[in-house]
């Protein structure tokens, strides 16, 4: 689940007072973990990692004590946004939740056709052709709007689907940009305008992983 920074130390303190109360708080640089009384535990991959700790690279503390991770993810990023479905894109550049620029497209891709026979084929490689155009007008989007910004940006936050954002990837012009990217796709519908604002807020989100004694 993902939580918005604001939210994040009372949430965990309910989800501890539910599970026999916080016994302690470990951090590393990439990972914030609460183990509670019960055996629970609340995980948290840290975004925009490297976390710095107060107490070395490795820090164990009693109870809940995730002061620097809130602060961590407080901290205004400017963000490189790139969100991708085969019907259409959104990109642009976030800082702080607001949105400093942004393009976004549709282009259509039909869906598949329950002809057999030589029409499922040319249906087939229609398709195809719909979705590499598609495609590469979410890189071209992407290799115009974000990646002259490339040296200004504290990280890049990738969404929608898997499969597309792959191919971007593949793209010589936007290998080295979106090898930034953090690890956590965002999950988005079909991108749209306001899609993407939504999505510029969720960037300073914490994503919590949560087991259940």
């Amino acid at each position: 689940m993902e939580l918005e920074p604001e939210r994040l130390a009372r949430f965990l303190q309910r989800f501890a007072d539910n599970h026999g109360g916080a016994v302690s708080t470990t951090s590393d640089q990439d990972e914030v973990r609460v183990s509670t009384g019960d055996g629970s535990a609340a995980t948290i991959p840290v975004p925009f990692a490297p976390l710095h700790l107060r107490d070395g690279p490795t820090a164990e503390q009693p109870g809940l004590d995730v002061a620097q991770l809130v602060a961590h993810l407080l901290a205004p990023r400017t963000v490189g946004l790139v969100l991708v479905r085969l019907g259409g894109y959104s990109v642009g550049v976030v800082c702080d939740g607001v949105v400093l620029t942004a393009k976004t497209g549709v282009r259509p891709v039909h869906g598949r056709n329950a002809a057999g026979g030589q029409s499922q084929q040319r249906f087939a490689r229609r398709r195809e052709g719909q979705a590499r155009v598609a495609l590469q007008a979410a890189a071209d989007a992407a290799a115009r709007v974000v990646l002259p910004r490339a040296t200004e940006l504290d990280g890049v936050v990738l969404g929608g689907d898997r499969s597309a954002l792959q191919v971007l990837a593949d793209d010589h012009r936007l290998a080295g940009l979106l090898d930034r990217a953090e690890s956590h796709v965002l999950d988005v519908p079909e991108p749209r305008r306001a899609v993407f604002d939504d999505a510029a807020r969720r960037v300073r989100n914490a994503e919590v992983q949560l087991r259940c004694s």
